[in-house]
């Protein structure tokens, strides 16, 4: 049987996919861009049309495969968008669903993966929560313009600590979770980078590494609300996520470290320093 991966194209699925590859499983790769899935992967996998919102996409997606990666795309807010997918995966019988949660969600009700992670639950499907922490991608993605253009790490997360994770990384804790799926039902993984930095730090290391002085200007949230509203152009909704994701971490939320990617894979977290090197014509 396969595995289906949700979200292949985006940061965290593509590494599951190449992580299950890997590990020798067939993949099934699904999306709303059947032609975009198909460049990135090959002959290596098969692609299948999957819309959350289209319950006509979901059988066919769901055809000889017997465990899933889920994600919840960020332009679905509601968890309640995710229900008749999760309910579909019961009629399947799917024998294990590791979802891609957020680290803290067991004690922070407010973001959708929260009610997400209950109804997979009271679905009797077995599941395995991966909780990680902040991606490193946040900075070579939507944070790298201002490290480009102006030199400025733009983040308003006052002095707090965050244990950054690479997106590899979690790609190959889900994949080792999905591939052997029997010890792993039932179960939740806090995954996290190896140390926990601060802004000043990261602005430091970024530095070093590119040869440029970045400096932290540690923002406040309607300074970086606004600007990223109206200088970026980016839509209201998602700002505000990012802002009531920055204020749980200014008090401690992303600061903890776990030793659960080790448990799970045997191998160290990749350090910041190793991730900024691999990406760094993200910040040049």
């Amino acid at each position: 049987m396969k595995v289906l991966v949700t979200g292949a194209s985006g940061n965290v699925g593509q590494y599951v996919t190449k992580a299950l590859i890997d590990k020798g499983e067939q993949v099934v790769v699904a999306g709303t861009n059947i032609k975009k899935l198909a460049r990135m992967f090959n002959s290596d996998v098969d692609s299948v049309l999957l819309d959350f919102t289209k319950k006509d996409t979901f059988d066919n997606a769901l055809k000889n495969v017997d465990r899933v990666f889920l994600m919840r795309p960020p332009h679905l807010g509601k968890a309640e968008d995710m229900y008749p997918f999760i309910d579909a995966m019961k009629r399947h019988q799917i024998k294990l669903v590791s979802f891609l949660s957020l680290m803290g969600i067991e004690s922070n009700p407010i973001p959708p993966h929260y009610k997400i992670e209950k109804y997979l639950e009271s679905s009797d499907i077995p599941f395995a929560h991966v909780r990680p922490g902040f991606f490193m991608q946040n900075l070579s993605g939507i944070h790298s313009v201002e490290i480009r253009e102006k030199n400025e790490v733009f983040v308003p997360a006052g002095n707090s600590k965050t244990s950054f994770i690479d997106a590899k990384d979690i790609g190959l804790a889900i994949a080792t979770v999905l591939n052997n799926s029997d010890i792993h039902k039932n179960t939740t993984h806090t995954i996290t980078g190896a140390e926990a930095l601060d802004y000043y730090q990261i602005a430091e290391k970024l530095s070093e590494i590119t040869g440029r002085e970045i400096s932290y200007t540690k923002p406040g949230y309607l300074k970086y609300r606004k600007y990223y509203i109206n200088n970026r152009g980016l839509p209201k909704a998602y700002v505000d996520v990012t802002v009531a994701l920055y204020f749980m971490t200014r008090i401690g939320t992303a600061k903890k470290v776990t030793d659960d990617f080790f448990k799970l894979t045997g191998k160290k977290p990749r350090t910041f320093e190793t991730f900024a090197l691999e990406h760094l014509s993200c910040f040049q």
